[in-house]
């Protein structure tokens, strides 16, 4: 196999003018009889930072052991993490988004840096799943993405939980409807041991989006951190990469614009996350796919949601696997000639191909929902404008179906500041809580707003209080819950000229998110309004505040 696969890295390999290399090389291992072999990059975002991604060095073994064995030259380097549940809350979360522009930034410089063949990366937690594979994109050399799996659930008082219940316990604490007890118990049993949160929150629905765009094997997004097929994954996923360097296929053969059709289609099936939107903005920028945010609400209008999975319904994805995983809801899309089954995978064949032996049998089991008797009608994200959102903003509706809810803002310019308000009775049913100042520039970062939503939900007003803002939401957050909002406040948009009481229409029906306000009443507004400082000066989120685009854009740097 040796010499015609290793395109790239024999100009680090070859000749007597790269004596030198060679010589650095032999320290870590390759001999003389490797030098020929194609050098395959494992990017792992392992990290014993998180339950997400602790594993991820342990299974990324897996992969390199069958990498030799195919007669490859395997080299293992780290990506990074920063984990959303933990960065929660405070000025962390901030650093989040950001994480998932330099995670491909660091992917591209590794493998330009080593003239890399071939790439295995490996994520878990939000941003390392889309941050890694848009560094296989930029790089555009034969590559899989590797899921490391979701966690299993807890149980509590004989009830599966969460890490969205340990958030929802701290809004259910606060109103009185639980005790300090069942608190602590809920938090003590929220996250048994490895794997990505478990219900179809971001991770697993970027994990899905994957699978269905052609970028992880079949069955990869299913499998949990701890079963034991997560080993014929891992060496699944070699085998599928050396076929690949074989035939050169790589990211843009593979991500196509029906790939993305697939893939969003897939995510409105599963109920998935708002976040899926900045994402698929962002992949598809990187390999130059035409993507627009509007075109997010055909998807929405005609896809039915198929699972009751968390956070509005009740299962989890270990759940799903047990049923069949992804590649089941996958099969029944395709079969209802709702996918584009051409469209090629990194197994070297079409998605059509690797459903063909899946199959579809319902009976004894309710996490997947017939079309007959879906979960919900219409999928789980849709896409609102209007004066308060003239690029557009991001709706979740799981739970919900269509809604309309038209009341008084009340305005924060910090997450802090509206959570305080929630916990102490600041806020009543009929309100618009709006959170502006913490888009991508303004936050900077785009801070997710998990804890307000689920501090709302937790009191028991999800369908009595409404939530906007110009930061992002948690795939774990649902009920009456606007984000993206763009332009954002930072830059002048009309969420930052908003005041107490100004009276906000949200519809899903009219796809609407406006303020009832004159053009003169705005154009006062917009005369006094002085852009704020952020108060980052240097470092990466001031470099990330300056570069981004709009999050109707996907808040892309490159």
């Amino acid at each position: 196999m040796a010499e015609s696969l290793n395109r790239r890295s024999r100009i680090m390999t070859q000749g007597v003018e790269r004596t030198a290399n060679r010589a650095m090389l032999r320290a870590v291992g390759v001999g003389d009889n490797d030098f020929s072999k194609p050098i395959i990059g494992i990017a792992s975002a392992g990290s014993d930072v998180s339950p997400c991604n602790m594993h991820h060095d342990q299974i990324a073994l897996m992969s390199k052991t069958r990498l030799k064995e195919l007669g490859a030259m395997p080299m293992s380097f780290h990506t990074f993490v920063v984990t959303d549940g933990e960065a929660m809350g405070h000025e962390g979360m901030k650093a989040s988004l950001i994480s998932r522009e330099t995670i491909a930034d660091v992917i591209e410089l590794d493998a330009r840096g080593h003239q890399m063949d071939g790439l295995l990366g490996i994520g878990g937690c939000d941003k390392t799943i889309p941050g890694t594979v848009m560094g296989l994109a930029r790089m555009n050399v034969p590559s899989v993405f590797i899921y490391g799996g979701t966690i299993a659930a807890g149980i509590y008082q004989g009830k599966k939980v969460d890490i969205v219940s340990a958030f929802e316990a701290v809004g259910a604490y606060s109103a009185g409807k639980i005790t300090e007890e069942e608190r602590h118990g809920i938090e003590a049993a929220a996250c048994p041991g490895a794997g990505a949160c478990g219900g179809m929150y971001t991770a697993n629905t970027m994990a899905a989006a994957m699978e269905a765009l052609g970028m992880g094997i079949p069955g990869n997004a299913s499998v949990p951190a701890v079963s034991p097929h997560r080993k014929w994954v891992m060496e699944a996923s070699a085998d599928a990469l050396l076929g690949c360097l074989k035939e050169n296929i790589t990211p843009r053969d593979i991500m196509t614009k029906h790939a993305f059709e697939n893939a969003i289609r897939v995510v409105m099936a599963l109920g998935g996350s708002t976040n899926s939107v900045l994402h698929m903005l962002a992949l598809a920028h990187e390999v130059d796919v035409d993507l627009t945010i509007e075109e997010f609400n055909h998807f929405y209008d005609t896809t039915p949601i198929l699972t009751d999975m968390k956070p509005a319904g009740q299962y989890v994805m270990e759940d799903l696997y047990q049923v069949g995983g992804v590649q089941v809801v996958m099969k029944m899309l395709l079969d209802r000639g709702m996918l584009h089954g051409d469209c090629l995978t990194v197994t070297g064949k079409s998605l059509a191909e690797n459903l063909a032996d899946v199959k579809v049998d319902l009976s004894g089991q309710d996490v997947i929902r017939s079309f007959d008797n879906p979960e919900q009608v219409r999928g789980p994200i849709a896409i609102l404008k209007g004066n308060l959102a003239e690029e557009g903003a991001v709706v979740k509706t799981c739970g919900l179906n269509e809604f309309e809810h038209r009341g008084p803002a009340r305005v924060f310019d910090r997450e802090e500041e509206a959570l305080d308000a929630i916990l102490n009775d600041g806020v009543s049913a009929g309100d618009v809580v709006v959170i502006r100042y913490e888009g991508p520039k303004g936050g900077p970062g785009m801070r997710e707003m998990l804890s307000p939503t689920a501090a709302i939900a937790g009191a028991g007003l999800g369908k009595d209080v409404a939530l906007i803002t110009d930061g992002r939401f948690s795939g774990g957050s649902h009920g009456m819950v606007v984000g993206h909002v763009a332009p954002e406040a930072q830059v002048g948009g009309m969420i930052g000229l908003l005041n107490d009481g100004d009276i906000i229409t949200i519809s899903t029906r009219n796809k609407e998110l406006s303020v009832g306000l004159s053009e003169e009443e705005v154009a006062r507004r917009r005369a006094a309004w002085k852009a704020r400082d952020n108060g980052y000066h240097r470092g990466a989120l001031w470099k990330f505040a300056q570069l981004t685009s709009s999050a109707s854009k996907g808040a892309v740097t490159s």
